[in-house]
């Protein structure tokens, strides 16, 4: 996502620090850059126009020209307009209710029944209160068999009463959420290929009668410019409080993102990231603004790390490291906590200066953490706790035990001691940089 357009405006930023004064000249040359890298995002051409605009009357402002740093000025100008055009300021879900209704809407193919599940998961981890699903999408071919089949990998169950009416389904789900005590109710509801009166009429119905707190349209992000006449056609026949973008992990210029807030005045509220249940994440402006400049977004990191990664025992190992007492148990513990975070290369590219370091393209091979974990799997409580007492025949019942080599087993042993006197040196404050 945004790959492109980030690696060039990323590369305009670069120039643009070098200069030690901002000139009517210069900038027009950064910001027909920045001009093109947007329209060849699939950026609303209005939308460039007017972003471009803004930056240039603002860079070439008194408050530029007199700055230290006009470069680090400009910076700062372009990546407060982008976070603007992404739509300022996260918007939250409305989950006041009792229950909470939350509506899904969408055409076929643009993720809307997986999204649905995401979202219960989400509400479920993120509020810790109760979803329930409810299949009112009765034309699809094996669409509600798809949600219950969601539902029980999930653990959530689902509201179904086959190919009934949608209106009343919906109805009895309600009447059912408040007899069970669920906290939310997220009602699928039918797509089609392109949007039809009769879909409308639909969906208005059901609106009409469940009056939900949330009406979520559910876009494909490859979609291009298209989408946005999606949604104004939704928008314009029933009220939609906010926008999921899904596939934004997949080939995407990125565009529809950086427009829906500024022609549909419709925020984003959420992103799918992956085709995994935990992959939609609440959308911030600010933080995808800092990406696509290569800022880095150390926000997302922290909350992802306090919301998989036990807090105490977390603090407990961090002590045992600093006073030298860290043994193969701990390590085994941290390797499951690290698991729970996904893919270790997603998080390095949120890192400052991630491409920089060449961290964007880096590829984590997960065979590597499974390896390590079966060697470790395939000691005793005790040699896990006294590596010491590891002699060549134990290494070669290890070995034999996780699938593994004695080369292997000795080369975790040996960068385990070396990882263990380093955090001891840290912890007695001796440990210097090695540059």
């Amino acid at each position: 996502m945004f790959e492109n357009l980030s690696d060039r405006l990323q590369e305009v930023v670069h120039k643009i620090k070098g200069y030690g004064k901002i000139t009517e000249e210069n900038i027009s040359d950064m910001m027909r850059e920045i001009r093109l890298s947007l329209l060849e995002a699939d950026v609303n051409y209005k939308v460039v126009k007017e972003f471009t605009n803004s930056v240039k009357e603002k860079a070439l402002g008194e408050a530029v020209n007199k700055s230290l740093s006009p470069g680090e000025a400009f910076v700062k100008i372009v990546k407060d307009e982008l976070t603007n055009l992404l739509g300022g300021q996260s918007t939250s879900l409305n989950v006041k209710g009792n229950p909470a209704v939350l509506m899904l809407v969408g055409l076929q193919g643009s993720g809307k029944t997986t999204t649905i599940g995401k979202l219960a998961n989400y509400l479920r981890k993120k509020e810790k209160k109760k979803p329930l699903l409810v299949a009112c999408d009765v034309y699809r071919p094996a669409a509600i068999d798809q949600l219950k089949q969601l539902g029980k990998e999930l653990n959530i169950e689902v509201y179904s009463e086959g190919k009934e009416d949608p209106v009343l389904i919906a109805e009895n789900a309600i009447k059912y959420a408040k007899d069970n005590n669920y906290d939310y109710i997220l009602i699928d509801t039918a797509g089609r290929i392109q949007i039809d009166e009769k879909l409308m009429d639909e969906l208005l119905n059901i609106s009409n009668k469940v009056n939900p707190e949330e009406t979520l349209l559910v876009i494909d992000a490859m979609m291009g410019q298209d989408a946005i006449s999606v949604i104004e056609g939704f928008n314009n026949k029933i009220p939609l409080s906010g926008v999921i973008l899904t596939k934004l992990d997949g080939d995407t210029r990125g565009g529809v993102a950086l427009s829906v807030k500024h022609l549909t005045n419709l925020p984003i509220k959420f992103m799918g990231t992956s085709e995994k249940m935990d992959g939609l994440s609440p959308f911030y402006p600010d933080r995808m603004a800092s990406r696509i400049l290569g800022m880095g977004d150390v926000l997302s990191i922290v909350e992802k790390v306090e919301s998989e990664i036990d807090e105490k025992e977390a603090e407990k190992t961090a002590k045992k490291m600093m006073k030298g007492t860290f043994d193969l148990e701990d390590f085994l513990k941290q390797l499951n906590q690290i698991k729970k975070l996904g893919p270790l290369e997603n998080i390095l590219k949120l890192l400052p200066g991630a491409k920089k370091m060449g961290l964007n393209n880096i590829n984590i091979d997960p065979k590597i953490m499974k390896k390590t974990e079966a060697i470790v799997l395939s000691m005793t409580k005790e040699e896990r706790r006294k590596p010491e007492i590891l002699k060549a025949s134990r290494k070669k019942r290890i070995a034999d035990g996780s699938g593994t080599t004695v080369a292997d087993v000795n080369k975790l042993l040996n960068q385990f001691e070396e990882m263990k006197k380093m955090m001891k040196m840290i912890g007695n404050g001796n440990f210097k940089m090695p540059f």
